[in-house]
């Protein structure tokens, strides 16, 4: 069976991810949305998002095809009911498409005439930019479960002090001395060869994925995930960082999201809470303005290959768009449109070219190449979002 992941209706609510990413690319817990279908599935999958994206994220289709909304998380009992569709038939929880078989992609008027089969299960669902972080603790523990059931961790040096260590999990080439693990409230994953260095201090859940860094003395509680080939210091707490990134110096990270490529500077700070105590209000793309999150802790939300000065300060519930960069002094505003450049004294808009040197720079010290595919789809978040610019 082929299976396609659709970016569906919350596309627009998870932006400025999404800029530069399909849904399915999301990473929440250890693993992305897609890396966790394709384990449930046993399968692999492809994506049906934006036409500018496609080119990097190809769609793959066959005679018969299942779509599933990627914004979904699947279960046991979903994934089941997914593989039993027919051609024709759409799963879904009350108004909500969750999958349908078609042999090719439907709107969603001919999708609502296709034989319905109700899902009545229990499952998560990433509906919002917020839900990354808020949601991370759970499915940080599920993922657990799933990746560790049955396999042996790699034994833990010695030089450690463990609370809970049948709940510490070390894939092959995983690296900790000298440090605290404490997984009382939640699991502990180091990924194949991540590396948490001396000292540091680390209350689960926590989620160190394949070859990141955790630095001297970092500080790490509740839930983290800290993706691929990223670097971490200071103070992190109930933050995801989705790969590629850096905070690798002392200052507090908390309750908030990074994309890829993102840098922050030396001791720079984010609040994740107002000083009434009051919920806080975040910037939604798809309705273009500020929506209540529910939520009293919400901090940071920072696009793809957006950097900050040393001692940069974010206010509580800031959301950053993809190729920004910013300085001190003051606080900036709490929405700051892709591509642009300044601070609290003002912006201007930070030019593609100038924005793709910084990069290539960035991404060569990983090993990483940037290509005309990164560059025409950083070029097309560049005009899409020029309405924002409006300084």
């Amino acid at each position: 069976m082929n299976f396609i992941l659709f970016d569906g209706p919350r596309r627009n609510h998870l932006l400025p991810f999404t800029f530069t990413r399909p849904v399915a690319d999301i990473r929440v817990g250890i693993m992305t949305l897609r890396e966790r279908w394709n384990f449930y599935l046993k399968n692999s999958t492809s994506s049906l998002t934006e036409d500018y994206l496609s080119i990097k994220f190809p769609l793959q289709l066959e005679d018969v095809n299942i779509f599933i909304d990627a914004s979904v998380l699947p279960t046991t009992a979903m994934v089941k009911a997914v593989n039993e569709l027919q051609v024709g038939e759409v799963l879904k929880s009350d108004d909500l498409i969750i999958a349908y078989s078609s042999s090719k992609p439907r709107s969603v008027d001919e999708i609502n005439k296709l034989k319905t089969i109700a899902f009545n299960g229990e499952f998560l669902q990433i509906n919002n930019t917020w839900d990354i972080f808020d949601k991370n603790a759970d499915i940080l523990q599920i993922d657990f479960d799933l990746i560790t059931k049955g396999r042996k961790s790699q034994p833990i040096p010695k030089t450690n002090h463990l609370i809970h260590p049948e709940r510490i999990f070390l894939e092959k080439g995983a690296k900790v001395e000298f440090s605290i693990l404490n997984a009382t409230d939640g699991p502990i994953y180091l990924g194949k060869d991540s590396e948490i260095w001396e000292g540091s201090l680390i209350r689960g859940g926590l989620a160190l994925c394949e070859h990141a860094v955790i630095k001297m003395g970092g500080k790490l509680y509740g839930a983290n995930t800290i993706g691929p080939y990223s670097k971490v210091c200071g103070e992190v707490s109930n933050s995801v960082i989705f790969g590629y990134s850096s905070k690798g110096h002392e200052g507090y990270l908390g309750n908030a999201v990074l994309g890829e490529w993102c840098n922050i500077g030396a001791d720079s700070n984010n609040s994740n809470l107002k000083n009434n105590y009051a919920k806080v209000r975040l910037w939604d793309y798809a309705t273009e303005r500020f929506e209540q999150t529910g939520l009293q802790f919400c901090g940071l939300m920072m696009g793809d290959h957006s950097k900050t000065a040393i001692n940069t300060m974010f206010n509580t519930g800031t959301v950053i768009g993809v190729n920004s960069n910013i300085y001190v002094p003051g606080f900036p505003r709490n929405f700051i449109p892709s591509f642009s450049w300044g601070g609290a004294s003002g912006f201007m808009a930070y030019l593609p070219e100038k924005a793709f040197e910084a990069a290539k720079v960035m991404m060569a010290r990983r090993g990483v190449v940037f290509d005309d595919v990164e560059a025409d789809i950083l070029t097309h978040v560049f005009e899409i979002t020029k309405k924002w610019r409006n300084y």
